[in-house]
């Protein structure tokens, strides 16, 4: 799974103090905000005031031959966005408003059309949407950088619509199509430029939701749909190198059923680990590790990441059969560790495996990879290396932020350039 609970919540001290008024008073709730790029006039319980106009970029899709391009027009060319009112150099990984959402809107049984920009701000649903009735929602996460050259790369954007796009089958919702979905990423995050952290600062959080927003009473499908993307700064998730968690194995609760939702990226699996998280973080643990829910053998995943263990030159994973998200990091790890020359097998790996390992590793969005530095099981603790961070963990962890990074060449074309 990947890294997905990582806005935890919103925190005041981390609201630059000219942003806050974008809020709206505690506990008000506004209609889905008025696009600025549209010439209608709006009015709304909360209006926003948009300042600086000249300072963001006019979208355009040229229908250009290369998909990965966008046509960027601005009548202030020739400036540069300065960057937002923020410490960079101490910035967490939280959640912190920024300027801009994407919004798209389709009813059941058609198809998603034209979305737009709006100012970002609560949004008002029916007490009785479906989101928030029956679950009906999906979510993803990556995450856009800023080079030394000014550009801004996104990483293997197609994926997590693809992946999107295989959740809203399982819960019968429809979806934006790839390009839909890689096109408003590509908006959302230019228009909120100024919130991508300078180079090596980290990154912008990119956080496209799909939910059942219309109105049902019954056990049924939502009438209407609404595709979302906001996004969000965030710091380095290891500020000063990489460091070891410390994972507990779960015997009792599980975190997915054969035939279940485990293996789409849905809401409820992740409410679903807080309680077994939230007892492994009481006693001292980083996290959960946990074990298929049949014979309680074999590995699955961490509460938010998938798990890899290393034994000489052969790195092992859980295979991906239903129970188990199929994580972008992951997959790219994957691909990378096999170039680097190792033995990478997806199959079931038991705990045996993992207590006998050289060393563990846990991959995701927000951690890319997390060295493991221990493991508790029945009340045994096993430890790993000196440090807990291995040297596996370390090569790929560079390997992967480097290429994300845009710090070496992409050989394996996973880098979307927007400018």
């Amino acid at each position: 799974m990947e890294s997905g609970a990582i806005f935890a919540g919103l925190h005041q001290n981390l609201i630059p103090n000219h942003h806050r008024h974008q809020l709206g008073p505690s506990g008000s709730t506004t209609k889905l905000l008025p696009s600025v790029f549209s010439g209608k006039r709006h009015f709304s319980n909360n209006p926003f005031k948009l300042s600086n106009q000249s300072l963001f970029a006019c979208f355009s899709n040229n229908n250009s031959k290369n998909a990965n391009t966008l046509q960027v027009t601005s009548p202030a060319s020739d400036v540069k966005p300065e960057l937002a009112d923020i410490d960079w150099d101490n910035l967490g990984f939280g959640f912190m408003p920024t300027d801009y959402m994407y919004i798209m809107k389709c009813s059941q049984g058609e198809n998603f059309s034209k979305g737009e920009l709006q100012r970002f701000g609560n949004i008002e649903l029916s007490p009785s949407a479906g989101i928030l009735n029956y679950g009906q929602g999906l979510f993803e996460g990556l995450k856009a950088y800023r080079k030394y050259d000014g550009n801004i790369l996104l990483f293997r954007p197609e994926e997590n619509a693809f992946r999107l796009r295989m959740g809203a089958e399982r819960m019968c919702m429809p979806s934006p199509t790839v390009e839909q979905f890689v096109e408003a990423v590509k908006e959302t995050v230019l228009a909120n430029e100024r919130w991508i952290p300078p180079p090596g600062k980290g990154s912008l959080y990119i956080r496209p939701l799909l939910m059942g927003s219309g109105a049902v009473l019954g056990l049924a499908p939502a009438p209407e749909y609404t595709f979302l993307i906001y996004v969000s700064p965030v710091g380095n998730y290891f500020k000063e190198g990489l460091a070891p968690i410390h994972l507990i194995v779960e015997t009792e609760m599980h975190r997915a059923t054969p035939g279940g939702t485990g293996g789409v990226k849905t809401i409820g699996n992740y409410a679903a680990v807080l309680k077994a998280q939230s007892a492994a973080k009481a006693k001292g643990f980083s996290d959960v590790l946990y074990l298929d829910s049949a014979q309680k053998r074999y590995l699955e995943e961490v509460s938010s990441c998938n798990v890899f263990v290393v034994k000489g030159n052969v790195i092992s994973t859980p295979a991906i059969k239903g129970t188990i998200l199929p994580g972008i990091t992951r997959k790219s790890i994957i691909d990378v560790a096999i170039s680097q020359g190792y033995q990478v097998e997806e199959r079931l790996v038991t705990v045996e495996e993992l207590l006998d390992a050289d060393e563990v590793f846990c991959t995701g969005t927000a951690v890319v990879i997390s060295p493991v530095g221990s493991i508790t099981y029945l009340g045994k603790r096993v430890t790993y290396g000196s440090t807990g961070v291995g040297l596996v963990s370390q090569q790929l962890y560079s390997a992967l932020t480097s290429l994300q990074m845009g710090l070496t060449e992409d050989k394996m074309d996973w880098i979307v350039v927007l400018k």
